[in-house]
């Protein structure tokens, strides 16, 4: 009996030990999980539950990032390319190398396009104003229309695509390597940091870029049955478009670009923009699973940004810089001048905060550049503040100019040589009573 009683008292310990070894198991994998987790560059991340596999929301002014998944990750953005092949046709229009009324002939390349793919079904040779086929790239996403373009600008698809590069490089767009002009290359790719970089640039540079990716549906040709329907659902001009009333349903107020994506490689994508009040946005969503969960992601990171976001001014306009209250000036009526900040300073901050901000660099021009005569708002140097982003403990920089508040005219002869004499005396006289 007692032989048999000892097994017995043992299963209660296995039971234990192995409840132990369960446990220990499950809190590693949680840790596991948890190290994966983190690498999301932002806090920001998994409260969204966003389904994309990467994506960044920043403020179009500034560039402040307020969300960020996965940005730096480096993945093909299919027909997003297409937003540099704009940028290089604006280039080439505000140059005057291009002008919107020049006629654009169909290469062989553009006629030759897959007829599986977006298109205005080009032949070659059919010649058409610089515009439309614009027009046909930025709302019909027109693979046709773009190749004709690249090959009007530079000659080829492949020189245009050199073009992009050299472009990019320029920009500082360092994870982007462009293979085609229109995204169908698997082999293009971008990283969505860099993507919303480029969309500020693209804004900042060519504001007119919005006058065409805003337009809901245009008719490319006077015959053609139905006029193309921009790929971006969620533009505010759908929402009354008769034309559009399918897509409706997706359309966000305010928003007016900027271009969208697909190839299986890359997912459905969507760099976007949208404006509410004095707040523009710009998006990127990368790899979410439908033509709809592009929208709807983006959607959700727009109320992201304007229930949580709010614009606030650290620093006013004309405001006096600590250690900078003036500036010395060589040769004028007055030894100095007082100086201010040109502009003001803004972060946005999580609403009701009050922001910690910073003054962490002044640079004042050298004084061979501060000589009479010297007008009023002319430039003397720079100011730059910094504020620390609670949620992503990031700190975020922002630099203005300083400015002479008042004239200084340029002090006569006479003036200089008093005042050189003057000079001489004073440093003379403590130089006597230095050596006492």
């Amino acid at each position: 009996m007692k032989r048999n009683r000892k097994p017995a008292r043992l299963v209660p310990v296995m039971s234990a030990m192995l409840a132990v070894w369960v446990l220990l198991m499950t809190l590693g994998s949680t840790s596991v999980m948890a190290a994966g987790e983190s690498t999301n560059s932002s806090n920001t991340s998994d409260s969204l539950g966003l389904n994309a596999e990467a994506a960044i929301l920043i403020d179009a002014a500034t560039g402040q990032v307020l969300y960020e998944k996965n940005a730096d990750e480096v993945r093909p953005p299919a027909s997003m390319t297409k937003m540099m092949s704009e940028y290089i046709i604006l280039e080439e229009i505000k140059s005057g190398r291009q002008s919107w009324d020049t006629m654009v002939t169909a290469n062989a390349e553009a006629a030759a396009v897959p007829a599986d793919g977006s298109q205005i079904y080009l032949a070659e040779g059919d010649q058409h104003p610089l515009k439309d086929m614009y027009i046909a790239m930025a709302v019909g996403s027109a693979n046709d229309a773009t190749i004709a373009l690249a090959g009007h600008i530079a000659g080829s698809e492949q020189a245009f695509v050199a073009k992009m590069n050299e472009t990019a490089k320029s920009l500082g767009l360092t994870t982007a390597n462009f293979t085609s002009a229109t995204g169908l290359a698997d082999t293009t790719v971008i990283s969505a940091r860099d993507l919303a970089k480029f969309a500020k640039i693209l804004l900042d540079t060519h504001p007119e870029f919005l006058d065409y990716s805003k337009i809901s549906t245009y008719k490319f040709r006077e015959r053609d049955e139905k006029p193309m329907v921009n790929w971006n659902w969620m533009l505010e001009a759908h929402k009354t478009n008769p034309e559009t009333p399918s897509i409706a349903q997706f359309a966000y107020t305010g928003v007016d670009g900027m271009k969208t994506g697909y190839i299986s490689a890359a997912g459905y994508c969507f760099t976007g923009t949208v404006k509410q009040g004095d707040l523009r946005l710009i998006s990127v969503v990368m790899g979410t699973e439908s033509q709809k969960a592009r929208f709807r992601e983006t959607a959700k990171l727009y109320d992201y940004g304007f229930a949580n976001f709010e614009r606030k001014t650290v620093v006013q306009p004309n405001a006096v810089v600590e250690k900078a209250e003036t500036v010395t000036i060589k040769k004028g009526k007055s030894k100095s001048v007082p100086v201010a900040t040109k502009s003001g300073v803004s972060f946005l901050v999580k609403k009701g905060a009050t922001p910690a901000v910073e003054q962490t660099k002044l640079m004042l021009l050298p004084e061979d550049q501060l000589v009479a005569p010297i007008k009023k708002d002319q430039k003397v140097g720079t100011v730059t503040y910094a504020y620390k982003d609670p949620a992503t403990g990031k700190a975020l920089e922002s630099t203005v100019d300083l400015i002479a508040t008042a004239d200084v005219e340029k002090a006569g002869w006479f003036r200089l040589m008093m005042r050189a004499i003057g000079d001489f005396f004073s440093g003379l006289f403590q130089g006597i009573v230095d050596l006492f």
